[in-house]
């Protein structure tokens, strides 16, 4: 390591409290993107605003250059001498933060050596330590040879209209760089993802008979639902014990986390499941899953509701990977299909579940609809399309991967690591020759989208020396 990067690892740790400061803070900020709320140059609500905002007022402070696309997104800039562009590309908005946490998901405290909330990890955490790597570059001196740009994208958990209407306003984009939202060593490949509805008009009830109210569950399409409940009503013999006994049961001899109280004349049977990534659903406890599994063994008076949780029950299930329901695909690149549901909402006329698919990096999206619309038909349930992203695969051997992984490679003392291949989808996608890198190390647990969300100091502070590095090796002038 030279000299220079000596000095810059040294202003880094010199602005610890300063960057736990301002993590806290965006933390602190609950930035979930609520489009119904959006005005003017809010669109995606004041939260997402509040946090962007303070974005682009700290960098401003600190002398940086920065651009609005009036509230969709805008950029961070620390002008280089020659053309060209080093993109680090990141993004404020989090994911709703869910029931069961051991803290409060916005306040931004610091235990036990740890900086915890939602958006630690995905991706206030690493925005900042990027931010902070192009604050003690600056404050050292380093002219860049290329402008490096810190991109701050305000709906990547939704549906990326921001970044949308960012790039078609900038006028330039990166030529190369990363995106702080993954993986160490590098992610080279992305798999597809589709996000869509699959859904099923219900025939009115008639006569009186045990009768479902609603069924709802899950906050968003990418997240496996920790949370389900369904609101019944025995409108025949009002059997509230009988199903007292049966969520007991199941409670008992499957260990399922599964509760049922009376509401009004009717009852509610709640599920709480786990957590987890909607590209890594094995690693979580999907309730809606569970719930619909309990509900097979009610006799409905509406044979539609009765159909529609046999068909979820047969074609879903707890089937992580699409075999089920006919998109059972895989590849020697990125192995597996990876199939999440990750809402539901049932009533009495229509059933509709969000299912989040990341495909295999060889395959279409028009092969994913065509091998699920072969059973759905069956069953006469529709589709509606809501988000498709194709799948990026860059060879191991290009120069962006092969100096980010030097970078790596000198901080970690890992050698042995190679590029991977993920299911998860990141900004990576919205423009060329970027990757994902970082900032989650290799055996360290997933904590984004999942209650406890948190990020070491150690592990902040070590990613802002990577990310100096990074930044120096793809923004220098070459020797």
């Amino acid at each position: 390591m030279t000299d220079f990067l000596e000095k810059v690892n040294g202003k880094i740790e010199e602005n610890r409290t300063e960057m736990i400061s301002s993590l806290s803070k965006l933390i602190s900020i609950p930035s979930i993107v609520d489009e119904d709320k959006g005005r003017g140059r809010k669109p995606f609500g004041r939260q997402v605003d509040e946090a962007y905002r303070w974005m682009l007022a700290k960098a401003e402070g600190d002398g940086f250059d920065t651009f609005d696309a009036k509230g969709y997104g805008g950029h961070i800039d620390y002008d280089g001498k020659e053309d060209g562009i080093v993109g680090v590309v990141g993004h404020l908005d989090v994911v709703p933060e869910g029931d069961g946490w051991e803290f409060e998901p916005f306040g931004g405290l610091v235990i036990d050596g740890y900086v915890c909330g939602r958006g630690a990890m995905d991706d206030k955490g690493p925005v900042i330590a990027s931010y902070f790597a192009m604050k003690a570059l600056k404050e050292c001196g380093f002219e860049p040879a290329k402008t490096v740009r810190l991109i701050l994208g305000l709906d990547e958990e939704t549906n990326w209209k921001g970044m949308n209407y960012y790039l078609e306003h900038v006028g330039d984009y990166p030529d190369m760089g990363f995106t702080p939202d993954g993986d160490f060593p590098v992610i080279r490949a992305e798999m597809g993802i589709l996000i869509f509805e699959i859904i099923k008009k219900l025939p009115a009830s008639r006569g009186k008979g045990i009768e479902l109210n609603s069924i709802k569950g899950g906050n968003a399409a990418n997240a496996v639902p920790d949370h389900a409940k369904a609101v019944i009503t025995d409108t025949a013999a009002g059997g509230y014990d009988l199903y007292k006994e049966m969520v007991a049961n199941c409670r008992e001899e499957k260990g399922w986390q599964i509760k049922c109280k009376g509401v009004g004349k009717s009852f509610e049977i709640s599920v709480t499941g786990k957590s987890a990534h909607g590209a890594k659903p094995w690693q979580g406890v999907n309730a809606v899953s569970i719930l619909m599994d309990f509900l097979s063994e009610i006799i409905f008076l509406n044979d539609g509701v009765s159909d529609f949780i046999d068909f979820y029950n047969k074609c879903i299930g707890y089937d992580y990977h699409g075999e089920n329901i006919g998109c059972g695909f895989e590849d020697a690149e990125s192995g597996k299909l990876v199939f999440n549901v990750g809402k539901i909402d049932v009533d009495r006329n229509a059933a509709r579940i969000t299912i989040n698919v990341r495909y295999p990096v060889t395959m279409t999206n028009e092969d994913v609809y065509a091998g699920i619309m072969n059973v759905l038909d069956k069953y006469n349930i529709g589709i509606v399309k809501e988000r498709e992203q194709a799948p990026i695969n860059l060879d191991a051997d290009t120069e962006l991967v092969r100096i980010l992984m030097d970078v790596y490679g000198r901080h970690t003392g890992d050698k042995t690591t190679e590029p991977m291949v993920i299911g998860g989808g990141t900004y990576a996608r919205a423009m060329e020759n970027i990757v994902a890198f970082g900032a989650r190390f290799p055996g360290e647990p997933e904590l984004g989208h999942q209650k406890n969300e948190k990020i070491s100091v150690d592990n902040l502070m070590k990613l802002t020396r990577i990310y100096a590095e990074a930044i120096y090796e793809l923004a220098r002038v070459k020797d």
